[in-house]
């Protein structure tokens, strides 16, 4: 079994802190092994007896029935209530699959599982577990109904540490398969080429597709299609609702309706296969509407949208860091700065802005910078912020990591994603 110590390490650190622990991510991601398998063990480990572990899985046929929050939440109750001196644990998986209901012997009103896991966590013997696939309603109910009462967890495919402390051997070797095929845990235990490429198609159009059609009520999924496509080709790069609309009208030959698109894309970051990273004005301290960056929350899972034909290794190494960094808990966004020098007010791009609480690091992604040109155009925009921050450039061709005459730190990717400097 794969370990998740980053994210086993957080789910204890948390436990008995009066909240709902929610654990959010993207399908298939290892969430349901995360808290069935490995938190199950670990709280076995410290002499919790089975029994007083709760384990309800909405996405099992025997389970169906727990869909109604009520019967859930009476068969919770039924358990626990009466004993004060034992403590319970209460695992859910896939709470988004229940439903709202009427409840009739209390006036009429609409219920939901929130309202059940609020009524729930009133109990002083009862730690509470969910798990989630689609941000749309965890993510709002979670702000709105929990009022600061949940600790939301979100769980990313496997990062190339967890990755590389299963495979071994040769780092770069490791790399190259990573880069290829991403991080969804299940690919481990495949050896066959074409059963990996096979496992990730069928994730995108058996299971994420239908997923997002099904719960928005999609009516083209021929244009949602279109759309995974095309943001699949343009990760790392600029663009917003409009630019998409007008691509897909010039292929389809019919108007594409770019208030379509952007709802689309909304429902696609909500059901966290694609993360959205906002452009921030440094000097300005202000954020723009549009163009945004598009990235992918597996790096398999975007080559397999596009058959594995356009392989462009700098934009997927763009796409890996922002994903490594996210994992981390750090607020990421993308950088302009404005270059006056020449007359003109040119706006130059950092890839990445990170913040962690009250810190700051600027991070540029450079796969190689083999001329002086490629060296002085990444540099330049690190350099026209004039500030103090860290600053720090990301490459795939360079032995060891070190520090410019310019202070700006050169690191070796695959040091970054094992974890061998210090990013603050």
């Amino acid at each position: 079994m794969i370990k998740r110590d980053y994210y086993l390490n957080r789910m204890i650190h948390h436990m008995w802190n009066g909240e709902v622990k929610v654990i959010t991510g993207i399908r298939r991601c290892g969430k349901s092994v995360l808290l069935f398998d490995l938190f199950y063990e670990y709280l076995l480990s410290q002499e919790v007896q089975e029994d007083h572990i709760i384990k309800i899985e909405l996405d099992q046929r025997r389970y169906y029935k727990f869909r109604n929050p009520i019967t859930l939440c009476e068969y919770v109750e039924d358990l626990v209530s009466g004993k004060k001196d034992e403590k319970f644990y209460l695992f859910i998986d896939e709470v988004q699959l229940t439903t709202k209901i009427i409840d009739k012997e209390n006036g009429g009103i609409e219920v939901s599982i929130y309202d059940m896991l609020n009524e729930l966590k009133a109990y002083k013997n009862l730690d509470v577990y969910v798990t989630g696939s689609n941000s749309k309603g965890l993510s709002k109910d979670i702000a709105t109904e929990f009022r600061g009462r949940a600790t939301q967890i979100h769980v990313f495919p496997l990062s190339f540490e967890e990755f590389y402390s299963h495979v071994g051997g040769d780092e770069r070797k490791a790399l190259d398969i990573y880069t290829l095929y991403g991080g969804m845990p299940r690919l481990l235990a495949l050896t066959d080429e074409k059963d990996k490429k096979d496992y990730l198609s069928s994730l995108c159009s058996e299971l994420y597709v239908k997923d997002i059609v099904e719960r928005n009520g999609i009516e083209r999924e021929d244009i949602l299609n279109d759309i995974l496509d095309f943001l699949a080709s343009q990760i790392s790069s600029l663009t917003n609702p409009t630019n998409i609309a007008n691509a897909l009208t010039s292929i389809k030959n019919e108007k594409v309706n770019s208030t379509l698109v952007s709802n689309y894309m909304q429902h696609i970051i909500d059901s966290f296969l694609i993360s959205m990273a906002k452009r921030y004005d440094i000097k300005g301290k202000t954020y723009f509407k549009y163009p945004n960056k598009y990235y992918y929350t597996d790096i398999g899972l975007r080559n397999a949208r596009l058959n594995y034909r356009q392989y462009d290794p700098g934009h997927i190494m763009e796409n890996i860091i922002y994903n490594e960094l996210l994992r981390r808990g750090y607020s990421v966004d993308v950088g302009v700065v404005t270059d006056r020098t020449s007359g003109a007010n040119v706006q130059k791009e950092i890839d990445f802005v990170v913040n962690d609480a009250d810190k700051k690091i600027y991070i540029q992604s450079a796969l190689q910078m083999d001329t002086d040109k490629k060296e002085s155009s990444e540099l330049a925009s690190l350099i026209l912020t004039k500030d103090f921050f860290k600053k720090i450039i990301v490459r795939m061709d360079i032995p060891h990591n070190f520090y410019d005459d310019n202070g700006i730190f050169h690191c070796n990717l695959i040091d970054l994603l094992l974890g061998r400097v210090e990013l603050f």
